[in-house]
């Protein structure tokens, strides 16, 4: 069986191997992290496509049967660049907006991420999306400057 690839800009995603680990407790993971150019909240579009693309090309150099990209903000900046050049499932995490939108008591839902997702099309579309759902929801989006370093 092939492994799965989990690409994070950082240390963050072994949450997500975690998750994988518990469903498929028998399958073999391969993890990426870029730390060396993590955080990548304040990088350029093109440079968060072009650290992504390089980082998943490193793990497909071996047969993958999927892989993650457990970054928010390498999912709403290159995943779509990802899925036209990858033949195999291409799995992303985004903010967890729907979920929050339906458990808020007092209708007003806070988003911590980095400036790169908060400014991205595919965050704004999700945005949407989750406000057409639940209108009745104000989202209050700030760019967490700092935070992965405290959290890395």
């Amino acid at each position: 069986m092939s492994p799965i690839g989990v690409f994070d800009s950082g240390a963050g995603g072994l949450s997500i191997v975690a998750a994988i680990r518990a469903v498929l407790p028998a399958q073999s993971i391969v993890y990426y992290a870029d730390t060396a150019y993590a955080p990548y909240g304040p990088r350029s579009d093109a440079e968060i496509i072009e650290r992504t693309r390089a980082c998943c090309a490193r793990l497909l150099e071996e047969p993958l049967a999927a892989l993650v990209v457990a970054c928010n903000t390498a999912t709403a900046n290159a995943i779509d660049g990802l899925r036209s050049w990858v033949h195999i499932p291409v799995v992303g995490v985004e903010p967890g907006l729907k979920p929050a939108a339906r458990l808020t008591r007092k209708g007003v839902v806070g988003v911590l991420a980095t400036r790169a997702t908060l400014a991205s099309r595919r965050y704004a579309e999700l945005l949407a999306r989750v406000q057409a759902e639940a209108p009745q929801v104000r989202f209050v989006g700030h760019a967490g400057q700092g935070w992965v370093e405290l959290v890395e």
